[in-house]
């Protein structure tokens, strides 16, 4: 009888519910992590008492009741709602586009107003059936939008021109005809007061967990020590690699403490202009209404990814898709292994998908 019934590869939000339902079934869990830390990529840090999002801005939100529910089983909500603001060339819009957007742009005051000059530029760009992320964006919000408010942001984040880049990318960006500034739109929405560290600590109260622990480094002797193993790692990277390496884009940042109690007024500051080199400055305080003497920014910079760097969002075009599908079948094959999460299904993920996903995939495995 091995030691554990369960190793957890990853103390991030997929590994951490997991432990907890396995833990709560009465299973023996060891959760591991490469990192120094818990929490994975929403993990929080005090600087100047404000939590510092140092893998950048994570706002909760879902519209599930249950995740909602479960996830404040662990951590007290706060109000805050995502109205990033977009400065282009120190014009500044509201995002999501919303009528707020087309008033700035065109000076239009109705609904009808909008839609007429956005057709209007559509028909102009000559675009019936969008073939790229450049005339899909014209196609939803025109194009004086386009060039100011999404080309070389855009371009920016991915690194490729947007002619280049697949449709699908723009249809999740909201476009309202009313004069709403919330981003997200979801039924509840907000930060967890005291940072999602705290919270992920809630979480994993009573499971085993070793940090500074490289999984792949020492897979044979870890394996040995538990029934079955919860993979959230890099799917292509568990696999050595062999079929060729996932893409993703990977990020940056650069942080810096303020002697100034409020540097841009906004959490989330989007640049789109592509002679900014970075996308956004973040305002770490705004997320929790803090009132510190100092405060905490950092700027985002997209990166092409390399091997050895932080992977943060997949390239889910055709290509990276067929290559996926065929490390999917070899992570379906792998006897004692199951895979979960952004990383170990190469797929984005919001934070309430994953807690979602973990929930499922507990469900299926203590059955």
């Amino acid at each position: 009888m091995k030691q554990y019934d369960y190793l957890i590869v990853g103390a991030g939000l997929f590994g951490a519910v997991f432990a907890h339902e396995a833990r709560r079934a009465g299973k023996r869990c060891l959760v591991i992590d490469r990192r120094g830390h818990i929490a994975g990529n929403v993990y929080t840090e005090q600087v100047e008492g404000i939590n510092v999002h140092r893998y950048g801005a994570h706002i909760f939100h879902t519209n599930s009741k249950e995740v909602w529910d479960y996830a404040g089983q662990f951590a007290e909500f706060n109000r805050y709602t995502n109205s990033p603001i977009a400065n282009y060339h120190g014009e500044i819009y509201n995002m999501p586009f919303n009528m707020n957007t087309f008033n700035k742009m065109w000076g239009v005051v109705t609904p009808a107003e909008a839609r007429a000059k956005i057709e209007q530029q559509r028909a102009a760009a000559g675009i019936t059936e969008p073939k790229n992320l450049e005339e899909q964006a014209i196609s939803l919000v025109g194009t004086d939008i386009y060039e100011k408010l999404v080309k070389g942001y855009t371009a920016k984040q991915w690194g490729r021109p947007c002619d280049q880049l697949p449709a699908f990318i723009i249809r999740r960006l909201p476009v309202r005809f009313t004069y709403d500034n919330n981003y997200f739109n979801a039924l509840y929405q907000g930060i967890p007061n005291g940072g999602y560290t705290a919270m992920v600590e809630r979480m994993l109260e009573g499971v085993e967990v070793r940090l500074g622990v490289d999984y792949l480094a020492e897979k044979p002797a870890l394996d040995a020590l538990a029934e079955r193993v919860i993979y959230t790692g890099p799917v292509d990277a568990y696999f050595g690699y062999r079929l060729g390496a996932l893409e993703y884009r990977s990020v940056r940042f650069e942080t810096e403490v303020l002697d100034t109690d409020n540097y841009q007024g906004n959490a989330v500051v989007n640049y789109t202009d592509a002679e900014t080199p970075y996308t956004r400055i973040i305002e770490h305080k705004h997320f929790e209404f803090g009132a510190q003497p100092k405060t905490v920014i950092s700027r985002e910079y997209s990166a092409e990814w390399k091997v050895g760097d932080e992977p943060y969002y997949p390239v889910n075009d055709e290509k990276n898709g067929a290559l996926y599908a065929r490390y999917k079948t070899l992570a379906d094959a792998e006897p004692g292994v199951r895979f979960g999460g952004r990383l170990g299904e190469y797929r984005y993920y919001d934070m309430d998908k994953v807690i979602e996903s973990a929930l499922a995939a507990a469900r299926e495995e203590l059955q």
